[in-house]
């Protein structure tokens, strides 16, 4: 895992870790503002048809976007790797997430227009994963094995202090603006319109320093140019040849793909949870996701200290248990006034407590998780891996979504919907469980095309 000689890998100060981890801040606002606290909250208002519909809708759109980016993910990462363009592709996919944020504007607080919202988000959900297969493959160009756990750790922090910062933005200048200003004017929820334009520049301005500071990767040798079906011929061969050489690494794939649905519907949701089940004010979201960004980068940074010193995988089974407890709670206590052991509650402080003990495991169990593939990515196939990364993600990115959708539609409640999500969480930890940790796990052999 290294870069040039010029930019000495590992330090979290040096410029390219910077520049990389930049950004996972940018990204920030398509993450927190527009698919977890603000955006997907307003598309599950009442205005498209009320939260149990509209959070259906959702579900179903964020499923379909899932499978496709398990069909292409893994390949694009695959010609990315062998062409020398990682720094390209993440480029070209940075401003599609950014073109079709801005194209939110115009989805208009009306039933009829929820289908476009909710394929908006679904479609800049595609091009947001396969620019992330490029930028977390970027992670072995800036890092070492001793200081890979670190540095992930640290983008995801970076990610969640920008989250706080973007969140701050928007809760000040348009959702409760302190001053009046045309962007204020919450006739044809204009405010939270703007957002979305605030969201796809914020993302873009950011995004900007890792095309310039990050070396991109050598361009390899080929005998054979292939073409972009004939690339899913190597895909499979190279899959089989991984499973020979280093079977833990298709394990952990498997394990990782299903635990971090879990920990993807958890932002997903969150939001929309907190508005519709516990009755909070969009102010009161974005509010709570300020603080709860704070916990989660805290969070991201000791589990990265950890990760360095007892490994990834203990990191991510103590965030997984972590979370099941703190998604328990909030499922069972929900919205009710509570009276336990000589103490009342209400439900406000119920999602308060233990929403943001989510948020606190959630980062160390994102941030082990990818640098538990960098170890195991063999030298220059890491957007390969990172692709696969995605893919195994996105070939069960449907269980959260669906299962969420589908408990909402058993017990006719949104809070029932968490159940979904704690069963993809527990699936996950059980089958993390058997699977070696990095250490321990013979690096995969793959053939050449």
């Amino acid at each position: 895992m290294s870069t040039d000689s010029q930019h000495p890998p590992g330090r979290l100060l040096s410029k390219p870790v910077l520049a990389w981890a930049s950004w996972d801040w940018g990204s920030a606002a398509f993450n927190a503002v527009m698919t977890t606290f603000v955006f997907t909250v307003y598309l599950t208002s009442d205005a498209f048809g009320g939260e149990t519909y509209a959070s259906e809708v959702l579900g179903w759109g964020l499923a379909v976007a899932g499978l496709l980016i398990a069909l292409l993910a893994p390949v694009t990462g695959q010609r990315s790797d062998a062409g020398g363009r990682r720094k390209l592709w993440l480029g070209v996919n940075s401003l599609a997430v950014a073109a079709l944020t801005a194209l939110c504007f115009f989805v208009f607080p009306r039933p009829e227009l929820l289908i476009l919202g909710v394929a908006l988000i679904a479609a800049a959900n595609i091009f947001f994963e396969f620019a992330g297969v490029n930028y977390n493959a970027m992670l072995a160009q800036i890092s070492t094995p001793s200081s890979v756990g670190r540095v992930s750790g640290f983008g995801w922090a970076m990610g969640y202090v920008g989250g706080i910062v973007a969140l701050v933005i928007v809760l000040v200048a348009f959702v409760q603006p302190v001053f009046d200003w045309f962007g204020s004017s919450t006739e044809e929820a204009l405010n939270i319109r703007l957002v979305a334009v605030f969201s796809a520049l914020w993302f873009l301005a950011f995004a900007l320093p890792v095309m310039f500071a990050v070396p991109e990767v050598p361009r390899q040798r080929q005998t054979n140019r292939l073409s972009f079906l004939a690339s899913y011929g190597l895909l499979f061969r190279r899959i089989k040849a991984i499973y020979r050489t280093s079977p833990h690494t298709i394990f952990f794939l498997l394990a990782s793909a299903i635990f971090r649905d879990g920990l993807a519907a958890v932002f997903t949701f969150g939001g929309i949870i907190a508005a519709g089940t516990f009755g909070f004010e969009l102010s009161e979201v974005i509010l709570f996701a300020i603080v709860g960004n704070v916990i989660a980068a805290i969070g991201a940074v000791i589990g990265g200290y950890f990760d360095d010193r007892v490994g990834p995988k203990l990191v991510i089974i103590v965030s997984l248990i972590g979370l099941l407890v703190a998604g328990t709670a909030v499922m069972v206590l929900g919205a009710a006034e509570q009276h336990m052991f000589g103490l009342s509650w209400s439900g406000d402080t119920t999602f308060w407590i233990f929403g943001l003990l989510l948020t606190l495991f959630v980062g160390p169990a994102q941030a082990s998780s990818r640098a538990y593939l960098a170890r195991l990515s063999p030298r220059g196939e890491e957007g390969e891996m990172f692709g696969l990364y995605a893919t195994t993600g996105r070939a069960v990115s449907f269980l959260a979504p669906a299962l969420f959708s589908l408990f909402i539609g058993i017990f006719g409640e949104q809070r029932f919907g968490i159940l979904g999500i704690l069963v993809v969480l527990l699936a996950g930890l059980l089958v993390l469980l058997p699977v070696k940790p990095p250490a321990k796990v013979t690096p995969a052999v793959v053939p050449a095309s």
